[in-house]
């Protein structure tokens, strides 16, 4: 079981998920946009709650951009509770191993033998990441950055920067459309 959000959870409702096994997915974008709360996240890992990352709906979030969500995760956490509270490593594992094990998934969320070929590669000579000394950390300090490559199911979606699987001028356009005509409505 899983629940979104959390932001006001007490340390008692902390230990109950913790010793039921409840997960949380964290919103940190939504809940900064609606201004609900700041979840206690550091508090719950504390505890042993799975913590895995979601990006809310388009109606509360900008972009649907997991490693934004990653990045305003950690940055969140480093405003309610210092510049230490959350690292960018962390946040990075809520994004991927705390997401699979909150969905009851132990067939993705790290790469490895026999796991799904899902995931997204960035290109380490962009300009936000020539001064990041750890790159892995440069990818949420410099970000969010547009993925150079994203696989899913073993399949190229972006290649070099580009959307490979659909005509996305054509589904822009078609978007753009019903966008207007609701507002017309």
């Amino acid at each position: 079981m899983w629940h979104a959000h959390c932001v006001k959870l007490d340390a008692r409702e902390i230990a109950l998920f913790a010793e039921h096994g409840v997960s949380v997915a964290h919103c940190p974008c939504s809940n900064m946009r609606l201004g609900s709360g700041i979840a206690p996240i550091g508090e719950m890992l504390q505890a042993g709650v799975n913590v895995g990352l979601g990006v809310d709906g388009s109606g509360s979030n900008d972009s649907g951009h997991m490693m934004n969500e990653a990045r305003q995760a950690m940055l969140l956490q480093r405003v309610a509770h210092g510049g230490d509270a959350m690292s960018a490593r962390t946040a990075l594992e809520l994004a991927t191993r705390g997401g699979a094990k909150a969905l009851g998934r132990d067939d993705l969320g790290s790469i490895e033998i026999g796991k799904r070929a899902d995931f997204a590669a960035f290109k380490a000579s962009e300009l936000a990441l020539s001064g990041a000394w750890d790159r892995v950390a440069g990818l949420l300090h410099a970000g969010p950055l547009q993925a150079w490559h994203t696989v899913i199911e073993g399949k190229f979606v972006v290649q070099e920067g580009q959307v490979v699987t659909i005509d996305l001028p054509s589904v822009l356009a078609a978007h753009h459309q019903l966008s207007v005509g609701l507002m017309n409505d």
